[in-house]
């Protein structure tokens, strides 16, 4: 294994410190990109390639996290005398995140090393840029673009696939902020999921220029908009209200706690 390999994760994570969403965005990135982003996961039980092969299991604050080390010096230093494999971060984000486990790169390092929640894992999975830098902050929109609402609540009426419809002011923390809307559909067919894009299509024209809006299923049980959504914002329209909901201020608590364990760069501390 030639030093080149591990060097851009090692490099990339020396970058990062509270607050440097920008180095810890670049760490992601080294993660994602196959080959150079390989890395040691420490094996608890079983060898590399066997059926009962079973990554290390760190907690920190309620969230659990496999431990690895990026490189071969590392994993000396660590004292780790057990087994372990090595792999690219694109198939351990893939084989993670479902079931809400984060990553923990060098934990034996001085401070603790860093770690990774489990929806940055997901990013990694499905593509950086499909999903928005975290932490996000998340409120109820602000801004006043009534025409918009009422024609998509009116076009949404003539699609029947759709059921009801959400919103959200999405703030990541990279990058420009933007309105969500939250789709929650009856059927998730090709031809229902080309009626509510046809729908979207029809609707956007009436948004103001410069305004960026994104789209959600309501069914996406790992994006955190979704949750948030559903924790805190009433369908601004309601198919089976029979007409669209009532649109009051809303009282947004603070920002979501959900999913545990943040989004974005974590505390550092723990072991294993």
């Amino acid at each position: 294994m030639s030093a080149s390999h591990s060097g851009s994760v090692e490099h990339m994570l020396r970058q990062v410190t509270p607050g440097r969403y920008d180095a810890y965005e670049a760490l992601l990135r080294a993660l994602a990109t196959p080959s150079s982003g390989q890395i040691w996961m420490l094996l608890w039980h079983g060898q590399a390639g066997s059926p009962d092969a079973q990554y290390g299991d760190m907690e920190v604050d309620g969230c659990h996290y496999a431990p690895c080390v990026t490189s071969a010096q590392e994993l000396s230093a660590s004292g780790w005398n057990r087994s372990y494999e090595v792999v690219d971060g694109l198939d351990v984000a893939r084989t993670l995140y479902p079931d809400h486990y984060g990553l923990w790169l060098n934990p034996h390092a001085p401070g603790g090393g860093v770690g990774i929640p489990w929806l940055d894992l997901r990013r990694i999975a499905t593509g950086l840029d499909r999903q928005p830098a975290g932490p996000l902050r998340l409120s109820e929109p602000g801004i006043e673009i009534p025409q918009f609402y009422a024609l998509l609540a009116q076009n949404a009426h003539r699609t029947p696939a759709l059921r009801s419809l959400r919103r959200a002011w999405v703030q990541p923390a990279l990058g420009a902020p933007y309105l969500a809307i939250g789709l929650d559909v009856y059927d998730t067919s090709p031809a229902a999921v080309d009626s509510v894009r046809a729908m979207m299509q029809q609707s956007v024209g009436a948004v103001p220029e410069g305004l960026p809006v994104s789209t959600v299923v309501m069914t996406d049980d790992h994006d955190p908009v979704v949750m948030w959504m559903r924790a805190n914002a009433r369908p601004f329209y309601d198919r089976e209200a029979h007409v669209p909901a009532p649109q009051p201020q809303l009282q947004v608590p603070a920002p979501p706690q959900a999913p545990a364990g943040g989004y974005g760069y974590p505390p550092v501390r723990g072991g294993y």
